[in-house]
């Protein structure tokens, strides 16, 4: 009971329900003001402007989000404006409904931001159906009124952010550390439960997507805007918690292990991996808690569990020693050191968000340049260029306004034809599920059905019982406010809220309730079959083909996030910005491949084309750039000696193994295949540096030196860790060389067939 409670509070500070509320007051206040200044008829236009335009209002640079709405209500009234002027003629309607679906759903190529305004101008065309406006006169004052909502609405948006301005901020921190903290967890099953490894692995993927989007937003969110007169208080330490959750994100990426050598070397031996399994745990937990904190306000947990954690960790180290024995047992110890290190590193970063959440006086500063900050920023680019480059077939959104302008003309001819009384709730069925990618429509479809349905036998029920149309008005409003608060949490549970409020307002207009439920059901059903059919049948891109130029990406900033790991290796003082730079364009490209890969799972069977493959590819990838966040991460908190030539030639190695894969991808050939066969290394070469301490060590202990230096610690630790990484990572990239090579082939095969 107390956990539901606790979830209750946590939904009703969250800026969801904070939008939803925002929503409600955007649409009570004009029918409140208008009603008793005896212009209640304008009302709805103005709501209907105000409504329109809450897409675009999402966390991020106010400048932009500004920027957005302004755009959006032009939009949308411009194009309502024109289909009510159209509507009187059939022939043009149509041509006007097809060149606005098409060319306001291609506005989407510009991104997140800009999808969302394309939406907004998507549903305006819709919504224009429902108004009955004839004369010229009716037609502009709508779209007057319409835009004073619009502009109602920016204004709404903009005191609750005056009244609350850390409230989107804390939201997205307290989501990024509750992702972070889950995936903590989720690693540390990964040492212990090799049955399910794969089906855990796959969920690491969800999630690494999940965080690396928190964290764009986050970047836009707090280093594009900076004031002149610098930062408060309070963006200093949320500009603390950020880095320190991009620090741990990074900390748990570059602890990616070989799980192969680990079964390998602790075998039957896995109760000493449990320390540090129960270790990962307990800082997931943790960070789930502050997140959590972050909204409630409420006391931070002792960190005693945390520190009696670790010291089980370290002891697990102690008793492996003692059990296997020296020096059997090095290898193990040295694998076990080496997690405990990023473990307490990770402890240290989960100590410096408790600290600032504490007010800590002397808590960390950050000391970032505006001018490197900048550099961390993905901007986007709003140039006439990426609409040209987009118009063709092998884009995906291009594509994607294709067929939702086939399936809108479509639906509305079949309204006409048949006379169906609210077409335009088949067109927005139509607008509100169909997405680019067939898994996400049909996915949709299917929530947004038993939603519907959900939604329709509650409404009856309520309607069985009571013919009040106090009781509809009052449910339709908390139905709309609780729909739009769980829209990106809770689809179908949106969708049956939805429904409850459409079917409730049409009730205060309608007597006849069944009729419009009947009708919204159906009409609901025929929108759905029509996007899930369309999305199938008309110049579908299966995420298969997608993939191509998204694993390519992947290898080619793998390989620039390798040559800068090895500048960094070289000079740790001098390349630390462009060593994180070239790692967040890894991440990026990762997260971009594992969201890929996650849509292709939604596919049918039958469009995955060599899943096997690619899936394996996907694995190589991920694996190779947190091996490579390994060697970085090891170069940045240790005091390391200077690079030796067999590093950098196995670099240079694998960095052309790379290439032959990104040739691979693209079908041609490549002289680096020549140069890569006289770059060879023998395996056993990196690893003369840890036999020759391993041996001085042995040989010390033979003469009763048992005691361990930190400095011949620190050396064996390096040169197992480089050593044993740099193997892994050839052997990565010879893998990723022979499963590219393999799945252009499989393509080439396939389609000589057809």
């Amino acid at each position: 009971m107390r956990e539901k409670i606790k979830h209750f509070e946590l939904f009703i500070k969250s800026t969801d329900f904070d939008r939803g509320v925002r929503l409600g007051v955007a649409i009570s206040v004009p029918f409140i003001t208008l009603y008793f200044l005896g212009y209640l008829a304008y009302a709805p236009a103005v709501v209907i402007g105000a409504v329109l335009n809450t897409p675009g209002d999402i966390p991020g640079s106010t400048k932009r989000k500004v920027n957005a709405i302004l755009i959006s209500i032009g939009l949308t009234m411009l194009i309502t404006a024109i289909i009510l002027f159209s509507k009187a003629f059939l022939p043009l309607l149509l041509c006007t409904l097809a060149t606005i679906s098409f060319s306001v759903s291609l506005i989407s190529v510009y991104g997140f931001r800009a999808s969302l305004v394309s939406f907004s101008g998507l549903l305006a065309m819709v919504l224009a159906f429902a108004i009955e406006k004839e004369s010229p006169r009716e037609i502009l004052t709508q779209v007057a009124l319409m835009g004073v909502g619009g502009l109602w609405y920016l204004l709404l948006s903009l005191i609750f952010q005056k009244i609350s301005p850390k409230k989107d901020k804390n939201q997205l921190l307290s989501d990024s550390l509750l992702l972070i903290g889950s995936y903590l967890k989720l690693r540390g099953k990964l040492l212990t439960q090799k049955k399910k490894r794969d089906q855990l692995l796959r969920q690491t993927f969800v999630l690494q997507n999940q965080i690396t989007e928190k964290h764009e937003t986050l970047r836009e969110t707090l280093l594009s805007a900076r004031k002149r007169s610098g930062r408060s208080r309070y963006e200093e330490k949320q500009l603390l918690i950020f880095v320190s959750s991009i620090k741990i994100f990074e900390l748990i990426e570059a602890k990616y292990l070989d799980y192969k050598v680990m079964d390998t070397l602790f075998g039957q031996r896995k109760e000493f991996l449990k320390a540090a399994k129960k270790l990962n745990k307990i800082m997931g937990n943790h960070l789930i808690h502050l997140s959590e904190l972050l909204i409630q306000n409420n006391k931070i947990p002792p960190k005693k569990t945390l520190l009696n954690a670790l010291e089980n960790a370290n002891e697990a180290i102690t008793k492996y020693i003692e059990t296997v024995k020296l020096p059997e047992a090095r290898e193990g110890a040295l694998v076990l050191k080496n997690l405990y290190d990023y473990q307490e590193l990770l402890l240290q970063e989960i100590r410096a968000i408790r600290r600032v959440m504490a007010n800590v006086q002397n808590a960390s500063k950050i000391s970032l340049k505006r001018k490197d900050s900048k550099q961390f920023l993905t901007l986007q680019e709003y140039s006439l260029d990426v609409l040209v480059q987009n118009f063709n077939l092998n884009s995906t959104i291009f594509r994607h306004s294709l067929r939702l302008t086939l399936a809108i003309v479509f639906g509305y001819l079949l309204g006409v034809v048949f006379d169906i009384q609210n077409t335009y709730w088949i067109l927005l069925t139509i607008i509100v599920i169909m997405r680019p990618s067939y898994g996400l429509t049909k996915e949709r479809s299917k929530d947004r059905i038993i939603g519907t349905l959900i939604g329709a036998v509650i409404a009856i029920g309520i309607v069985l019982i009571t013919q009040n149309i106090v009781v509809y008005g009052v449910l339709a409003f908390i139905s709309i406010i609780l729909a739009f608060s769980l829209i990106q949490q809770n689809y179908k549970s949106a969708a049956a809220l939805i429904t409850i409020s459409i079917i409730f307002v049409y009730s205060l207009m309608n007597p006849n309730t069944f009729e419009v439920i009947q009708y919204r059901v159906l009409d609901t059903c025929i929108g759905a079959t029509i996007a899930i059919v369309t999305n199938y049948l008309i110049f579908p891109r299966w995420e298969a083909s997608n993939l191509k130029q998204i694993l390519l990406n992947a290898l080619e900033m793998n390989k620039k996030y390798l040559l800068a790991t090895q500048e960094l290796y070289q000079d740790p003082t001098t390349q630390k910005i462009s060593y994180k730079l070239a790692r967040k364009e890894a991440f990026l490209a990762i997260s971009n491949l594992n969201a890929s890969f996650q849509r292709l799972t939604q596919d049918p069977k039958s469009k995955q084309q060599e899943f096997q493959l690619i899936y394996e590819m996907v694995t190589l990838n991920q694996t190779m750039v947190s091996a490579i966040a390994s060697i970085g991460t090891f170069v940045i908190h240790h005091k390391t000696t200077a690079a030796s030539e067999e590093f950098n030639r196995v670099v240079l190695k694998i960095s052309n193994t790379l290439e032959i894969s990104c040739d691979h991808l693209m079908n041609k050939k490549n002289e680096k295949i020549i140069t890569a066969r006289h770059t060879e290394v023998p395996n056993d070469s990196l690893l003369n540096t840890y036999q020759k301490l391993s041996t001085q060590r042995d040989e010390n202990i033979r003469k009763g030196n048992t005691e361990l230096d930190l400095t011949t610690l620190h050396g064996l630790q390096e040169a197992y860790l480089i050593a044993n990484h740099m193997n892994w990572l050839q052997s990565l990239s010879e893998n990723l060389k022979k499963t590219t090579e393999s799945y252009q082939q499989s393509l080439k095969t396939a389609l000589e067939r057809s």
